[in-house]
């Protein structure tokens, strides 16, 4: 075996494990961690030392450490999408005199997203530091499960206030951590969750506008070239009429750039969808990322307790307050003069 068949397979391992660690994040002890854990170490045995250390170092610098490359990437995508966007389907579209509002509803969304993007990407998230640590700890209580009181992050050397979390990525705690996006380069927190959220479903409207346009100018083509009445010839010689198939491999060859990109979006559109959903339950429910995580660890119930028999801990969610009010907190943080008057 060549060493670039060796390092083609460890890329595909190493992606893979990516994959799957993501997946089994907040279960460190699951079946399927512990399974890529050990296939790593067998892996370990075969793969060429220095070509490990140089994987671990690219890995840490992509996923530990604060990095622009995705910030890079998540532009050269948006520039590329509205490339083709503009100098192929807008074109076309203006010349079968699609509505122009309409044509540029694309760009609409574009500049609030980027709006957010910004916001998003520059706020202070919430910040912990010893000036403002004192207040931030008297805003939300200890839950006693997923949040207790005394623990003091050895990092920043404070006690760590109820829905906070440390970043490794910024090296720093976090009031109401969510989650670090890698895509905004930012911690998402209490001050920038709002930004976040209207990030999210401005990037997912684009991605949904510029799909449905793309598909209507393809559909328009079909209809006026009366392509589905016609008939083709296959290898055999023999006269068939046009299939779904036939449709989609025509189009492709005559629009190959816009079929692509439309691919592209309608997939940005179903997991950028699914994940609006989620942040969005997520906000109705007074939840972040990283207590949704941890509290899968524990069961649900309506009241905190502690199980006799088997000594498990019941987790309870004792932040939520109502849609209204817990989507007021998204936009509106809470302080501890508004705490103090409940």
């Amino acid at each position: 075996m060549d060493f670039l068949t060796l390092f083609l397979i460890y890329l595909c391992f190493v992606l893979t494990t990516v994959a799957l660690l993501c997946i089994c994040s907040g279960r460190k002890e699951g079946f399927l961690a512990r399974s890529v854990n050990g296939a790593s170490q067998v892996l370990s045995f075969i793969i060429p030392t220095q070509l490990q250390r140089v994987t671990q170092r690219a890995l840490h610098r992509l996923f530990h450490t604060r990095s622009c490359l995705f910030v890079v990437l998540h532009i050269a995508l948006q520039a590329a999408v509205y490339g083709e966007y503009t100098w192929e389907v807008f074109v076309y579209c203006w010349e079968l005199q699609f509505h122009l509002l309409y044509l540029l509803l694309p760009y609409l969304l574009l500049a609030g997203n980027m709006g957010c993007f910004i916001l998003c990407s520059w706020a202070n998230p919430g910040v912990i530091t010893k000036s403002n640590h004192a207040s931030l700890v008297k805003i939300y209580k200890y839950d006693g499960v997923l949040f207790q009181k005394g623990i003091v992050c050895p990092t920043c050397n404070m006690e760590k206030p109820a829905r906070s979390k440390h970043c490794s990525f910024c090296d720093t705690c976090v009031h109401r951590f969510d989650h670090h996006c890698v895509w905004v380069n930012n911690c998402i927190g209490a001050f920038n969750a709002k930004y976040f959220l209207l990030y999210l479903f401005t990037l997912t409207a684009m991605a949904a506008t510029v799909a449905i346009i793309a598909a209507a100018f393809l559909i328009q083509v079909v209809l006026l070239s009366n392509m589905m009445r016609g008939s083709y010839i296959d290898d055999q010689g023999q006269e068939r009429a046009v299939e779904i198939l036939f449709l989609i491999q025509h189009l492709f060859l005559t629009f190959p750039r816009i079929v692509f990109m439309l691919g592209f979006v309608i997939l940005l559109t179903l997991v950028l969808g699914a994940y609006c959903c989620f942040s969005l339950y997520l906000a109705l429910t007074n939840q972040t990322s990283n207590e949704w995580f941890k509290s899968r660890r524990y069961g649900c119930s309506h009241h905190l307790t502690l199980q006799p028999r088997d000594r498990q801990v019941v987790y309870k969610n004792i932040y939520s307050r109502g849609i209204w009010m817990n989507l007021k907190e998204i936009f509106k943080p809470a302080t501890v003069l508004e705490r103090k008057k409940k």
